[in-house]
């Protein structure tokens, strides 16, 4: 069955999920709604999306060293809503998921409104000089950078990344999975990555 613009729409209304989640669902289930909706509760992105605009003022600082050669490191701070659910082995466990994630795949920020224009325009640049040396027509090189921005995005933005340990998800839906299982609105908030040698990448989003 073909998975319409319409009936992924009537499955986001249904559930206040995102758009990405709603086809990934309804493409499993064969455009079947019910199905799509059970698919999309039994992974707790339905009622994460219900607890996304409450306030997550609580948390910890968690602190990654990768350990062969002790010469990266990571602290990330991840939200909750109570200091009972930051106190939890769940939601230590998703937090050392998260700084080995940013450990392994080096995102530059958590949300691509975070990346600056300035590194935005100057990939575009670049991007458009590739295409047009191809020897494409300039008329539809516009298509093809968004298509290549699209991938910088989900290479260098931490939740649109695939997550390390599951690669069929991104680190969103992970997020909105912890969130379901938890029942509480979680939130990562900023990062620091540090490599020997190397500049820190330093993502301060919510500072």
């Amino acid at each position: 069955m073909q998975i319409t613009a319409a009936i992924v729409k009537e499955l986001r209304d249904k559930t206040g999920a995102g758009m990405m989640d709603c086809k990934k669902a309804l493409t499993e289930t064969n455009g079947d709604i019910d199905k799509a909706i059970d698919t999309l509760r039994a992974r707790g992105i339905a009622k994460a999306e219900k607890k996304a605009g409450r306030s997550a003022k609580e948390g910890i600082i968690y602190s990654y060293i990768h350990p062969t050669g002790e010469n990266l490191g990571v602290l990330v701070e991840i939200n909750c809503e109570t200091d009972f659910v930051a106190a939890t082995d769940n939601f230590k466990a998703f937090a050392k998921d998260i700084a080995m994630q940013i450990a392994a795949m080096a995102p530059i920020a958590v949300k691509r409104e975070e990346i600056s224009a300035e590194i935005i325009e100057r990939e575009k640049a670049v991007y458009k000089e590739q295409v047009l040396n191809e020897g494409k027509p300039e008329h539809i090189a516009d298509r093809i950078i968004v298509g290549k921005l699209d991938k910088f995005y989900k290479e260098n933005v931490l939740l649109e990344q695939d997550f390390f340990k599951d690669t069929d998800k991104n680190v969103e839906t992970y997020l909105k999975e912890t969130i379901g299982t938890l029942g509480e609105n979680i939130a990562i908030a900023r990062f620091a990555r540090f490599k020997v040698g190397e500049s820190a990448v330093v993502d301060n989003s919510e500072a």
